[in-house]
């Protein structure tokens, strides 16, 4: 990648609430981002999409702004962090719309969707969830299907966080801190390592780097 080139970090906050927990996770993100050097933008999913996947053999895709975000927003990020409440033990209808909707700039062959496929891959992808429930696996479904789509596009999945809150903003009063998590997340979006080892993959025997001298290590 060009070193003149400021990596650009999209956070989609999938919740219509403004002041929600879920806006929340996405404006400590892009405060971190921000603080960081990175070109972070915010937006609402619900500015953008107002209809769900038709059966397009017979309608056409809704009036909306959907293409704008795709193509215009989320095709150009160099990271894109997925902020959604707990909807029912999975994403909400907003959050799932996006990723539905996408099918149809990159179904079909012909040089623009093989322009989108190459553009959707390389990411680097983040999730930040709100839900009522402290219970860790309450989100575990998210987490799953943005790892699935994460490896259907050749991207990688860098970073959750999980805060709990039900009134507006109430996460914050969450002793595990996600919003300072969401901070810590935005500033390392692009530095967190990343590794996911195949079977022939080739890797070095240590995670972080070199080990330590014999002194250092714990008796």
């Amino acid at each position: 990648m060009n070193s003149n080139h400021q990596l650009k970090l999209l956070i989609l906050a999938g919740s219509p609430r403004r002041d929600g927990n879920s806006a929340a996770l996405g404006a400590a993100a892009r405060r971190g981002a921000q603080a960081a050097g990175t070109s972070a933008t915010l937006l609402f999913l619900d500015d953008y999409i107002q209809g769900f996947l038709p059966d397009l053999r017979r309608a056409s895709a809704p009036d909306d702004r959907y293409a704008e975000l795709f193509l215009d927003h989320y095709l150009p990020a160099d990271g894109v962090l997925f902020c959604t409440p707990l909807y029912w033990y999975g994403m909400s209808a907003q959050t799932k719309a996006f990723f539905d909707r996408s099918f149809t700039h990159y179904a079909g062959t012909g040089p623009e969707p093989e322009r989108v496929k190459a553009a959707m891959a390389g990411k680097r992808l983040g999730l930040a969830v709100a839900s009522e429930e402290t219970y860790p696996g309450a989100v575990l479904g998210v987490v799953h299907q943005l790892q699935e789509f994460a490896r259907y596009t050749h991207a990688d999945f860098v970073g959750c966080v999980h805060g709990s809150g039900n009134s507006r903003g109430e996460i914050a009063a969450d002793p595990r801190r996600p919003l300072q998590a969401a901070e810590t997340l935005g500033a390392e979006f692009f530095t967190r390592k990343y590794s996911d080892y195949r079977l022939e993959t080739p890797r070095s025997r240590n995670v972080w780097g070199s080990p330590p001298p014999d002194d250092a290590r714990p008796a």
